[in-house]
């Protein structure tokens, strides 16, 4: 008989995006060694997602195990865009070294990095060979942002080979359905529909219901969802962008969200795009001025 998985509870908590219930509820008594550090590297990651990047840099010193300091550099790269390179060249050292560089999880926040830089050729080097679920969860993702989703399908059936119920094979295969559009649209709604019955309502769960929503036309569900969500997390990106798409559908003034936006994440892809066409713009005039 298989031994109990006694991180069920706490990865679905995370996959599903209640971070605040996965550090709640992860003090799990008798977890082997290995157990306790997969533990531990999803209660930092849950404070990464929630924006306290200093906690888990000051919490994991250099004593801690590989998959913890690969934590720890994912908080130090998404705290600090501005010195980002030396954390990349870390990253690229510790990859690079035959003792440590195949470890899962260092090779999950290099894939989780690189997919952040737009690097997707590098991300794949280290996520192609999978090993774990969150890892062909993220090769379908990469898959996805390069808009092969022949190959996001390839790795969603050895996701659901290795077990169709699993919740990241199921997310899996909403991102895919939402990428591929048309009729799969319904589909991936069911999806988030039946997470939503199963699991506390999360942000996660109200968004993707509403990007569903707004591929069907849905806009004024896809915006009560979306509130939903922004009453959840006031400072949460992709409730702030959706928002930004869902009111301009809508016909209302969606600067507010975008201001907030601006604000509390200015890398996102929404912020910059309208800001280098700006930039554009400013040039273009100057050239001519």
């Amino acid at each position: 008989m298989a031994a109990p998985d006694h991180l069920f509870n706490l990865r679905n908590n995370f996959y599903l995006g209640s971070y605040q219930a996965a550090i709640n509820n992860s003090d799990l008594p008798h977890l082997s060694p290995d157990d306790a550090v997969e533990r531990d590297c999803l209660v930092y990651r849950s404070y990464i997602a929630l924006g306290s990047f200093q906690l888990v840099i000051n919490e994991i010193d250099s004593s801690a195990a590989t998959p913890l300091q690969a934590v720890k550099l994912l908080a130090q790269y998404l705290s600090n865009p501005h010195d980002k390179e030396s954390t990349i060249a870390s990253l690229k050292e510790w990859l690079a070294d035959p003792a440590i560089g195949n470890n899962a999880i260092l090779r999950l926040i290099a894939g989780i990095v690189f997919m952040h830089e737009e690097d997707y050729i590098e991300a794949l080097k280290h996520t192609n060979a999978g090993g774990t679920m969150e890892l062909h969860a993220l090769n379908v993702q990469i898959f996805i942002k390069m808009h092969r989703s022949d190959y996001a399908e390839r790795q969603l059936r050895v996701m659901q080979q290795i077990d169709e119920d699993h919740t990241l094979t199921q997310l899996a295969n909403a991102w895919l359905n939402l990428a591929v559009g048309g009729s799969k649209i319904q589909e991936a709604y069911l999806i988030f529909q039946d997470f939503s019955e199963k699991y506390p309502m999360t942000g996660l769960i109200l968004n993707g219901k509403a990007v569903c929503c707004m591929h069907m036309g849905n806009f004024d569900e896809a915006e009560t969802l979306l509130l939903e969500a922004l009453n959840k997390d006031a400072k949460d990106p992709e409730t702030l962008a959706n928002l930004v798409v869902c009111s301009l559908h809508l016909g209302k003034s969606s600067s507010r969200y975008l201001s907030q936006l601006k604000l509390t994440h200015p890398e996102h892809i929404l912020v910059k795009r309208p800001s280098s066409a700006e930039d554009g713009f400013e040039r273009a005039v100057q050239s001519v001025a």
